[in-house]
């Protein structure tokens, strides 16, 4: 049965109503090319979310890398020069929550000049390129809501001055939204209430873009994947690089160790003995609060998401079904009567994937320790905790002239 023809749809029904002939038509086949399956996922959203058997899971840690930093180094360097690595930045996202109607990594974090998001990242990619000797490829994944404006603003800023034939850009897929019952909203008489399908679903993404031939062409291997929102991600580090591959596992995650035992981080762990992430609202008090012998947090490093995974066992799993996180949202539609609605408060779902689960598909993953006052600074808020003003103080910390 086609979605149109279920006697329930009725904001798809009112809008097929109202439409002319042609917005008709057009609906229809909008309507066809859309993956419905994610709408299951409704009555399982109480249950989506069970978990197995966790257990702590130990990090490299920064003593052990800097006694073995030349080691590390000489691996990673030597992966990035044989054209081995590539670097995905995930930027779907606007930057709402800091005042900016534009995508989040044009946002403006100079202070005596200018220096945007995207600007910083590329500069602290180009560290390690300038170092290697040679270019690492930059995949990035925007979103339909921003990726005309993102493109345009690498294009006027002549790329921060990476080269334009390292750096490609794909969009992310999206998922309809629905109210709580499962009924579709609409964003117009043609076109369904989308969003992105989160930040899971990016390798499959890219691979629907066809830029995967672009990775098989330059005999990319490993894919350094990391967010828009810290300012200071190490990208494609060759330490980190190195320590993965000697290691001898399947992936590695950057990891922090925590401030607290209450810190609202996801930690990296075991999950029936496969490398797993507990999100902090999913750690028991006693997980939290567990130390080692030596006195230190059982379920001590947090990720920070910058993974490292290998292009053939992303291929193995690209078409793997991944979990459902159903997140009950605020989602701007069309009523029955053609009003255009801008809820207060939340009044359905999306449908989400997340990176997390990634690391749950792979065999064994490294936690490779940073220090966060040098790697880790996410623009989360304005002010306050993990905020523009923090990052600003850290990128400073640094040495980094803002």
């Amino acid at each position: 049965m086609k979605i149109y023809e279920d006697e329930k749809q009725c904001y798809i029904k009112a809008a097929l109503a109202m439409g002319t002939t042609e917005e008709q038509e057009q609906l229809r086949k909008n309507l066809d090319t859309i993956d419905w399956s994610v709408l299951e996922h409704i009555s399982k959203k109480e249950t989506v979310n069970e978990r197995g058997v966790f257990a702590p899971l130990d990090a490299v840690e920064v003593s052990e890398i800097e006694a073995r930093s030349e080691e590390f180094k000489a691996a990673g360097l030597k992966a990035i020069r044989e054209g081995k690595v590539g670097a995905v930045l995930l930027a779907g996202g606007q930057g709402t929550r800091l005042g900016l109607d534009k995508p989040k990594g044009t946002l403006n974090i100079g202070v005596t000049k200018d220096r945007y998001l995207f600007e910083q990242l590329t500069l602290n990619l180009m560290e390690v390129t300038d170092e290697a000797g040679v270019y690492v490829p930059l995949y990035v994944m925007t979103s339909n809501i921003n990726h005309k404006d993102t493109v345009e603003f690498f294009e006027e800023h002549d790329y921060f001055g990476y080269p334009k034939e390292y750096v490609k850009f794909f969009i992310q897929e999206m998922t309809p939204a629905c109210d709580f019952e499962g009924r579709v909203y609409m964003e117009s008489k043609t076109e369904v209430a989308m969003s992105p399908n989160g930040n899971g679903g990016w390798f499959s993404s890219l691979v629907k873009s066809g830029l995967i031939e672009d990775i098989h062409a330059r005999g990319v291997e490993w894919l350094d994947v990391f967010a828009v929102d810290n300012c200071l991600q190490r990208i494609a580090d060759p330490c980190f690089v190195g320590a993965t591959i000697v290691s001898g596992k399947e992936s590695g995650a950057m990891v922090v160790r925590k401030a607290a035992p209450d810190e609202k981080v996801g930690v990296l762990c075991t999950e029936d003995g496969k490398p797993s992430i507990a999100e902090y609202y999913e750690m028991t008090e006693e997980m939290a609060t567990l130390r080692k012998e030596n006195g230190e947090l059982a379920y001590g490093f947090g990720v920070i998401l910058n993974y490292l995974f290998p292009v053939k066992k992303l291929e193995e799993i690209v078409d793997a079904h991944m979990p459902i996180h159903v997140v009950e949202k605020k989602i701007p539609h069309m009523d029955t009567e053609g009003n255009f609605v801008k809820p207060e408060a939340p009044n359905g779902c999306k449908f989400e994937t997340l990176v997390l689960d990634m690391v749950h598909m792979m065999d064994s993953c490294l936690p490779y320790e940073v220090v966060r006052e040098r790697a880790f600074a996410p623009i989360k808020n304005l002010h306050g905790v993990d905020s523009l003003d923090s990052a600003r103080e850290l990128l400073k910390g640094c040495g980094v002239e803002i």
